[in-house]
């Protein structure tokens, strides 16, 4: 996987705020805010008041969460994985009950941005995700894709909480050695 510049900088910048340059960790969340709000403005546009709430909360993940980073993935990667959940727990608090309500133009213009924008990161994940065992698939979509808890994903699935979580965690093993093949 190759990184922007913007990736490397910023990749910098946290290598040097994890080393404790806390000029380099402020210059770091000041990229990380821009493209957060630029993330959380796509997903919430009808829903603008929540996206410096979000943006907050996820800075306050990244802060607490620092520790978990692993410097061999993409800074961008781990970001977004925080910023992604920080949204479905939004979703899940609100119950997504403000979609149902849009104007229909302003699904169809979602739409459209989502064609261009995100539907060949899906299939991209989703051709990764074929060269995986059937098991470790399903967890990874009900898990992570769809962001339903081990015991909602369980009783879908109809497998036990403890191997949902062993086939998530294998199968995202597999696919992080797949990126680091890919650079």
């Amino acid at each position: 996987m190759i990184e922007n510049n913007a990736d490397a900088e910023l990749a910098a910048l946290w290598a040097r705020a994890h080393k404790g340059d806390d000029v380099a960790y402020r210059a770091a969340l000041g990229l990380i805010v821009v493209r957060l709000r630029g993330y959380f403005r796509r997903r919430l546009a009808a829903m603008p008041d929540e996206v410096e709430d979000l943006v907050q909360e996820t800075l306050l993940a990244l802060h607490v969460k620092r520790g978990t980073y692993d410097p061999a993935l993409p800074l961008a990667n781990w970001v977004f994985a925080i910023a992604g959940h920080k949204l479905t727990d939004l979703w899940r608090r609100r119950g997504r009950r403000e979609a149902l309500h849009d104007p229909y133009e302003d699904v169809a213009e979602s739409l459209a941005a989502e064609a261009t924008e995100e539907f060949p990161a899906r299939r991209d994940l989703g051709m990764l995700l074929e060269t995986l065992p059937a098991a470790q698939r399903t967890a990874i979509r009900l898990m992570k894709i769809e962001g339903l808890t081990a015991t909602e994903a369980a009783q879908r699935s109809g497998v036990s909480a403890s191997a949902l979580k062993v086939q998530v965690h294998r199968g995202l093993k597999k696919l992080a050695a797949l990126a680091r093949e890919d650079r």
